[in-house]
């Protein structure tokens, strides 16, 4: 996956716009676990070609084989691809993808009851997708009838996200489609990572058009979290009122305490993103992993549990991203008519009882002076207020190295219990109480650093 913060452009010189000097406030790094929220035309069809095991996706000409449930709206209209024939066969010749907005149906969507089990999974702040690449606007815009108020849903659903994240005390954000609208360009499909940035539009109308749709995003929902996506028309990257620099200065004037990712395409970015990426180590600057819960963000009927996150492999994720300075941004795909399917549901919930024994070692920490160890069972550290949290990724070994730095603290378990410690030829070593050895990941905590 490309890193967003290295394309930037085009370059104007001695004529740069001036961007805003905003960094990346504390509530966000302190937040630690956010869910997105991907849905929209995608989850009436809800459906991508499957690879296998592991997340691969498409370079160059593979793009017909995306495995993004999301990218639907493209893969459909590459002729011949798995999406195309499955499209045929269902919906039959001549339904268009636009057409299936007549067809969603949100009769199962409660946004206190949705947003209660994202808050009940820990999440911190929540950010929907308000309108992703098709072009389908999820909130009442004056800018465009391609929306969920005019067609499908007949709801202001961003309205309804909004106002229930906000009644359970979670922080809202908004993800929102900057680049890519299909709905309004008439280029082919993207079959390459090149046309990914060959086939968008770049000029003044479509900037201005996408600046609309963000400014009544900021005005009326005020967003701790503006989450852009595949960059910006460049038409918009100038000193113009209407372009980037201006919006989002005009964006943390309203919002002093928000903040922004990285994927504008300028020389001004406030998180970094990585996508289903691996990270091996600290990064200095804060930064926020994303991906599904499955394979895809976008509802996929056919993933099953080889496709998905158990609660184990999620807990031991969220540990990862923050012992190296991350947030992690995990994603839940509701079916169509707004409710979450089991399998994402009990991964979530799962996370939801470890954090609420444990969240006082995720939430608020930061990273220790190394991420981790290379040899030995496999732990992760997080430190805050003079303690270190030792996270034993594999507590079922019953046994855990403590490095040099700790041996001599104060060393608990989550109940309170001091740990028992022995010496080897390794060193420290504790024994890991038999109550935590089925834990996905248990903590010891090193007081007094």
């Amino acid at each position: 996956m490309m890193n967003f913060e290295k394309r930037t452009g085009p370059d104007f010189g001695a004529a740069a716009p001036v961007y805003p000097g905003n960094g990346v406030p504390e509530w966000y790094r302190d937040a630690k676990l956010g869910f997105f929220v991907h849905w929209g035309l995608y989850s009436v069809p809800a459906w991508a070609v499957q690879h296998g095991e592991g997340v691969n996706i498409p370079t160059e000409d593979a793009y017909a084989w995306h495995q993004y449930a999301e990218w639907y709206g493209n893969t459909v209209r590459i002729a011949g691809s798995p999406t195309w024939e499955r499209h045929q066969r269902l919906y039959g010749p001549g339904t268009s993808y636009e057409d299936l907005a007549d067809r969603w149906d949100a009769a199962a969507f409660d946004a206190d009851a949705f947003v209660g089990e994202l808050v009940g999974a820990g999440a911190k702040y929540i950010v929907p997708t308000t309108k992703h690449h098709e072009g389908f606007c999820l909130w009442d815009t004056t800018t465009t009838g391609f929306n969920a108020v005019a067609r499908g849903p007949r709801r202001d659903l961003i309205a309804e996200f909004h106002d229930a994240t906000r009644r359970a005390g979670a922080r809202f954000g908004v993800y929102y489609s900057g680049a890519l609208d299909w709905h309004v360009s008439d280029f082919p499909p993207i079959e390459s990572d090149t046309d990914l940035f060959r086939y968008r539009r770049n000029d003044e109308h479509f900037a201005r058009y996408s600046a609309a749709q963000l400014e009544e995003l900021v005005e009326r929902f005020a967003p701790d979290v503006l989450w852009n996506d595949i960059e910006w028309p460049d038409g918009g990257k100038g000193d113009q009122d209407y372009a980037v620099a201006a919006l989002l200065r005009r964006y943390f004037d309203a919002v002093p305490d928000g903040v922004v990712n990285d994927r504008w395409g300028v020389p001004y970015h406030g998180f970094l993103t990585r996508e289903y990426t691996d990270i091996p180590e600290i990064i200095p600057e804060p930064w926020e992993s994303t991906r599904g819960l499955g394979y895809s963000f976008g509802f996929n009927q056919d993933e099953d549990e080889r496709h998905s996150l158990s609660g184990t492999a999620l807990i031991r994720l969220l540990v990862d991203v923050v012992a190296k300075n991350g947030n992690l941004l995990i994603n839940v795909g509701p079916a169509a008519d707004g409710s979450i399917p089991e399998l994402q549901r009990r991964a979530m919930r799962e996370l939801g009882g470890w954090l609420g024994d444990n969240g006082g070692a995720v939430y608020g920490t930061r990273p220790w002076i190394r991420m981790g160890e290379r040899t030995g069972a496999p732990r992760r550290y997080t430190t805050a207020s003079g303690t270190v949290h030792l996270h034993a990724l594999d507590p079922a070994a019953g046994r855990v190295e403590v490095p040099a730095e700790l041996e001599h603290a104060t060393l608990r378990w989550p109940d309170g219990t001091a740990a028992e410690v022995s010496h080897d030829v390794s060193g420290a070593v504790a024994t890991v109480p038999q109550g935590l050895r089925n834990a996905p990941v248990a903590v010891l905590s090193a007081h007094g650093v």
